[in-house]
């Protein structure tokens, strides 16, 4: 269950059932709000809807596919056309080519077609070999091939030996 405290910058203050397995996390309250850290940015974030569906993400990608946190980036800033834009998550190959861009939405945002357009924007910077775009309940994986990304399945596993 969702519980939202509508004064002063909708604090998020519970958290909800994701499609996800179960990952541990660790979320503490510091200065009256809830936190939640972050593996790959060594410290504690405010948890709000989106965060939690990127740490969601995060534990996937560590957990499910065996990849190391330290090839993992979290809201990076990008170019994009001429505009600055920041990504949720990006995974690197070892020859720091990306191969994993991850458009993460809080659970109550639909994904849409502006959600991929979005994503296929940073990903023409990027450049990189998947997009996964979720809101935690929702998940749309696609692959590049031949300048396009179709939609596919998740991928059963993900080498970053390229």
């Amino acid at each position: 269950m969702v519980s939202l405290n509508l004064a002063m910058d909708c604090i998020f203050t519970a958290v909800q059932t994701l499609h996800f397995p179960d990952y541990g996390f660790r979320i503490e309250e510091q200065e009256q709000k809830k936190v939640i850290f972050d593996p790959v940015r060594k410290k504690f974030i405010p948890l709000t809807p989106e965060e939690w569906v990127r740490q969601h993400c995060i534990a996937h990608l560590i957990n499910y596919y065996q990849i190391p946190a330290g090839v993992i980036a979290v809201e990076r800033e990008i170019q994009a056309f001429g505009l600055r834009k920041r990504f949720d998550i990006v995974v690197f190959a070892q020859n720091t080519k990306p191969i994993i861009l991850i458009e993460c939405k809080a659970p109550e945002v639909a994904l849409t077609r502006n959600t991929l357009i979005q994503a296929a924007t940073y990903n023409n910077k990027l450049d990189s070999q998947f997009v996964w775009i979720t809101n935690g309940l929702a998940h749309a994986w696609f692959e590049k091939t031949d300048g396009n990304l179709s939609l596919i399945a998740p991928p059963s596993n993900i080498s970053i030996h390229q």
